[in-house]
């Protein structure tokens, strides 16, 4: 009898909450994110404002949901360009190897041997702040893990013997990387989705933390950290609530990841 697999169970859970919250979030917001209302100033929580309201009587509510839905946007996008563009050079450098592979490789390392947070602080500074340059920073500086990932897999399936029957049968190369070869690294892949995603929701709060993402007038978890840091111990929904939302949609996407992991590692034959 299989096991129950709490990780995925737990971790989908999470996750369809976090992300119906930050989907509710895109339609819907009980107040102005933006809105300054002096009678609510410094306002704790209440049945008119769940999460209470901060220093200016915005609504912490109003501001989580949409803070929520701009980490989630920034994450998913920084994902895609890294997953995507890794995905096609690992996949390229683990199948043929040779010269280009040992090239590409160390400018893997050469990225990798700094904090991805680090280069993105250092490339955010001369580009300047936004949504749009945190994604490219962040998207580009995401490559490499996922290459070496995606290399590390495929150098141990390439010589598998089911890869060269179909190179004796003269299967075409895109085929075999990607029909053959590609679906059995989708466990270590998924973990490594999963991981990703944390980190490029970690590094977005990060630098919005910092003052160098997103700006002002499109908040995020991040930038709501920063703005009442000031007032922690004072008024402290201002950072409890867009702390645990962030921590929430971390640890779901972490558990869920690990159980679809240990769901396929079972499934293997």
């Amino acid at each position: 009898m299989r096991q129950k697999n709490w990780y995925l169970t737990i971790g989908g859970v999470l996750t369809a909450c976090m992300l119906a919250f930050t989907l509710l979030g895109l339609f819907w917001t009980p107040c102005a994110p933006t809105a300054v209302s002096a009678p609510d100033r410094n306002a704790p929580p209440s049945a008119a404002h769940p999460f209470g309201c901060d220093q200016l009587g915005r609504d912490i509510l109003s501001r989580t949901l949409e803070g929520a839905g701009s980490t989630l946007t920034i994450a998913l996008a920084v994902l895609a360009i890294g997953a995507v563009c890794g995905l096609a050079v690992g996949a390229l450098c683990g199948y043929f190897g040779g010269p280009a592979d040992a090239v590409v490789m160390r400018l893997c390392d050469a990225v990798a041997a700094f904090p991805s947070v680090l280069l993105a602080l250092v490339v955010l500074a001369v580009t300047g702040p936004g949504k749009y340059n945190v994604i490219g920073a962040l998207g580009v500086l995401f490559i490499p893990s996922f290459a070496r990932l995606v290399r590390g897999e495929f150098l141990k399936y390439r010589d598998r013997d089911f890869v060269r029957a179909a190179k004796l049968m003269g299967v075409p190369s895109l085929r075999i990387i990607f029909v053959h070869i590609l679906p059995n690294t989708w466990p270590v892949l998924l973990s490594g989705l999963a991981i990703g995603f944390n980190n490029a929701v970690l590094a977005e709060a990060s630098m919005s933390y910092l003052g160098i993402g997103v700006s002002a007038a499109e908040p995020s978890l991040g930038y709501m950290l920063k703005d009442a840091q000031g007032v922690l111990f004072t008024l402290p929904w201002c950072t409890v609530f867009p702390g645990l939302a962030a921590i929430l949609l971390i640890l779901g996407v972490g558990l869920l990841g690990e159980g679809i992991r240990e769901r396929m590692g079972e499934a293997a034959p």
